[in-house]
């Protein structure tokens, strides 16, 4: 069924921090089983619930740093004092061989993806108002005030780089969104297999 001459569509989804980019990723990972995700690297420590290998690949910050200097990611960038990377290698490899790839990133990241392979599709996901995205900030529980404030400062940066991206979404309800994302992913999909 699959095409050994097709090459795999490079999707990423970003969006302001407490968007619902992971949620929204993972609930159209359970719809499109076909699609595969590269998980990134951080040096942020893991969230109440999350898996190391799954959610993100935790490392040090040496770890990181070594792996930088490598040219180990295809993109990388300094969020909120913690490192985070896509690793090459893996996103390369899954594209040559025709496989579909999800990247969850922030709004720099993917830019800068953007730039490294044009072709990539950036959805942006926005939330319906900037006092909702701080409420999911406060409602996840995770971080102390003072961050959540420099989180929503650079809110106002990300908002408006929505333009640049290919396909800008909405995530109010969050099923919505997730059937947008699903219906764009899928349509982009057949684009190529013809």
């Amino acid at each position: 069924m699959s095409d050994p001459n097709r090459k795999g569509r490079l999707f990423v989804i970003s969006g302001p921090s407490g968007v619902g980019k992971g949620t929204v990723a993972a609930e159209v990972m359970g719809r499109l089983p076909h699609l595969r995700r590269v998980v990134t690297y951080t040096t942020r420590p893991p969230r109440q619930g999350e898996v190391d290998g799954k959610d993100y690949h935790f490392v040090t910050r040496e770890e990181f740093e070594r792996l930088k200097e490598q040219g180990f990611f295809l993109e990388w960038a300094e969020v909120y004092g913690n490192y985070y990377g896509s690793p090459k290698s893996e996103v390369e490899r899954l594209l040559c061989e025709g496989q579909d790839v999800v990247l969850v990133l922030d709004v720099q990241g993917a830019l800068s993806v953007k730039k490294q392979i044009p072709e990539a599709i950036l959805i942006f996901l926005q939330p319906p108002s900037l006092e909702e995205l701080r409420r999911r900030l406060e409602t996840r529980g995770t971080d102390p005030p003072e961050v959540i404030e420099r989180r929503m400062a650079k809110a106002g940066w990300e908002m408006k780089q929505g333009g640049k991206f290919d396909y800008r979404i909405l995530n109010d309800k969050l099923e919505d969104a997730v059937n947008e994302v699903v219906k764009l992913m899928e349509k982009e999909g057949q684009a190529t297999s013809s």
